[in-house]
């Protein structure tokens, strides 16, 4: 059966003034797409690139579609302010509505604020923190001061928001393989504000995954990583965790499936359901109710990757590569095009 192309514009060429930008064209890390149903557009979110926006700050920047396939250059949302405590980062920035607001879930870090360390990996302090905006679309506004969800002795990453069928927020990240060298995943729960409203617990850990390969390190250990949570809840009420880690021959996509159907799990591990160097995936829906994921491929210098996707009821399952509207970008890389939209250089070409 042949499948019809998800939402490309009719007239491309009048599409392409305003959103010159295709896919491969579009140098991208742990990308978060929300379809906002005022505009009807498509937001994709990502760590600010100043080849692409013209602007050095520290932040996240949003490429704009309306058929998922041309995009806009991208702007700066959210920046993050002088006098922070953090350094760097901008990582998997993930944009949830919560009471009303939109809030963007970002990762920083700061190489100079050490933690205690037992071991010969040098421990910084790492965390999501939070920032707000009435728009999915921003301008974003750092929330509580930049303190960290999660506890801030631990060296965490990818937060993501998860409501229970209850109505209770809870964050789930991945505990840094460099502190705990099997990573982690763990859930904070939260109170109506996103602060933490009690200790954190322990989902899974991810060596417990048959197919996740342990990465050797100069110090002759082998650590396992977990990365890239996000929380779906399927047509039949199961619970499952779209989640990476390495595998063989590179960075996986897979999933989870709580086996009581809450946060708290038990989790048994699903397995693959990408691989080809491919990870840290989102899901969405279009306008026209498909269910959607989006991940980045290769790991190293990624472009987006887009997968048409079934809810299967225990479980996802892939229907097909959306190359219609990514123009099967792998393994194109963006150094093919040398320089971004203002003129200057993409990073690593």
């Amino acid at each position: 059966m042949t499948l019809a192309p998800l939402g490309v514009a009719a007239n491309e060429e009048a599409v392409a003034v305003d959103a010159p930008l295709l896919l491969p064209q579009m140098p991208l890390h742990d990308p978060w797409i929300v379809a906002d149903p005022q505009s009807r557009t498509y937001l994709l979110f990502t760590r600010n690139e100043q080849a692409m926006t013209g602007d050095a700050r520290l932040g996240i920047m949003a490429y704009r579609s309306r058929d998922l396939k041309h995009w806009s250059k991208p702007a700066v949302v959210f920046a993050l302010p002088q006098g922070t405590w953090a350094r760097d980062g901008a990582w998997a920035p993930e944009v949830h509505r919560w009471k009303g607001r939109w809030y963007l879930f970002a990762t920083f870090h700061n190489e100079g604020a050490a933690l205690p360390s037992t071991g010969a990996r040098q421990l910084y302090r790492r965390s999501t923190v939070l920032a707000v905006a009435d728009s999915p679309a921003g301008p974003f506004r750092l929330e509580k001061g930049g303190k960290p969800v999660a506890p801030a002795e631990r060296m965490t990453l990818d937060g993501t928001l998860y409501v229970s069928p209850a109505g209770k927020p809870w964050m789930v990240y991945a505990h840094e393989w460099l502190q705990t060298t099997v990573g982690t995943m763990e859930a904070v729960p939260l109170d109506d504000t996103l602060a933490a409203a009690g200790p954190p617990v322990e989902l899974f850990r991810a060596d417990r995954a048959d197919w996740v390969k342990g990465q050797k390190q100069p110090d002759g250990s082998t650590v396992y990583v977990t990365d890239g949570p996000e929380l779906y809840r399927t047509r039949a009420g199961t619970l499952l965790m779209i989640w990476s880690s390495y595998g063989q021959g590179g960075y996986v996509q897979a999933q989870a499936r709580s086996k009581s159907g809450t946060i708290e799990g038990p989790w048994e591990q699903l397995g693959p359901l990408v691989m080809r160097d491919s990870g840290h995936g989102m899901l969405f829906r279009t306008f026209e109710g498909k269910l959607m994921m989006v991940l980045h491929r290769p790991f190293n210098n990624a472009l987006g990757k887009l997968y048409e996707m079934r809810d299967a009821g225990d479980r996802l399952e892939v229907v097909r590569e959306a190359t219609e509207l990514d123009l099967e970008a792998y393994p194109t890389h963006p150094c093919a095009v040398s320089r971004g939209p203002t003129g200057t250089p993409i990073p690593g070409c």
